[in-house]
């Protein structure tokens, strides 16, 4: 799998600390749309597909939750989100699903592309043809 953790900038000050992102920095795409996950109930799950080119980060604003990628043999792999200053960067066909959100969770999702139902593969088998 070429997920990544990735750490962003962390400014510490007394008056509270400060995380940013810059194009072809931290960033290894030119963003072109961003959205964010809240108030999701207890025992949901979001997402469960991939996408075609699209490429992403994901970064917990407040509180955690896990990603959990599974490959197309079945293996998982979990990566506990709960610092800001730290993305989950997903290549293109990644299968992903998120789940075990904490009470007023935030995750910030960073897109290489706009919305396109076409761009979206919401079915696992067809995911493993591929």
């Amino acid at each position: 799998m070429n997920c990544k953790l990735i750490e962003l900038p962390k400014i510490i000050d007394p008056r509270g600390n400060l995380t940013f992102l810059q194009n072809f920095h931290q960033v290894p795409f030119k963003i072109q749309r961003i959205f964010w996950t809240y108030d999701v109930p207890g025992g949901e799950m979001r997402g469960g597909h991939a996408y075609h080119n699209q490429e992403e980060i994901i970064i917990a604003l407040s509180g955690s939750f896990e990603i959990v990628i599974t490959d197309i043999d079945g293996s998982l792999e979990k990566f506990q989100m709960n610092r800001s200053y730290f993305g989950l960067y997903l290549p293109a066909l990644t299968w992903r699903h998120m789940e075990n959100f904490s009470t007023n969770s935030v995750g910030l999702h960073l897109s290489s592309s706009t919305f396109q139902e076409h761009e979206y593969i919401r079915d696992f088998e067809i995911f493993k043809s591929l």
